[in-house]
């Protein structure tokens, strides 16, 4: 059962909860940091997600703080995730490994022009 709470209500439990998303960014700083993510670009996706979180909660299902956190969890993840960061959609998941710089392929072309063609 879809939880029925009004966008008022909404907004309010979106910002009892927004601290998770500093606890998240905390625990995840070195992903973060590794990943060469922006702070401030995955706080606002941590925002957006909580907000879909709170929209989608099922109160039969548990309680909203562990719906929340595992939301928050998942998305961290998303955003260190190869097809984020490249601005990429229906890329396959090792894309990281598969992208060049252009010199590089401009490098290859130079001593290689059958990999050009």
């Amino acid at each position: 059962m879809k939880n029925t709470y009004s966008v008022a209500q909404r907004n309010a439990l979106v910002e009892k909860y927004l601290p998770r998303i500093d606890t998240v960014i905390c625990r995840n700083r070195r992903l973060i940091r590794g990943a060469k993510l922006e702070r401030d670009d995955v706080y606002q996706q941590l925002a957006l997600r909580l907000i879909r979180a709170v929209e989608d909660y099922e109160p039969d299902k548990g309680a909203i703080t562990d719906h929340i956190d595992a939301q928050l969890h998942e998305e961290i993840f998303d955003c260190a995730g190869g097809c984020r960061r490249f601005g990429m959609t229906d890329a396959p998941a090792d894309i990281s490994t598969r992208i060049i710089s252009l010199e590089a392929y401009l490098d290859a072309e130079e001593y290689e022009p059958a990999l050009a063609a």
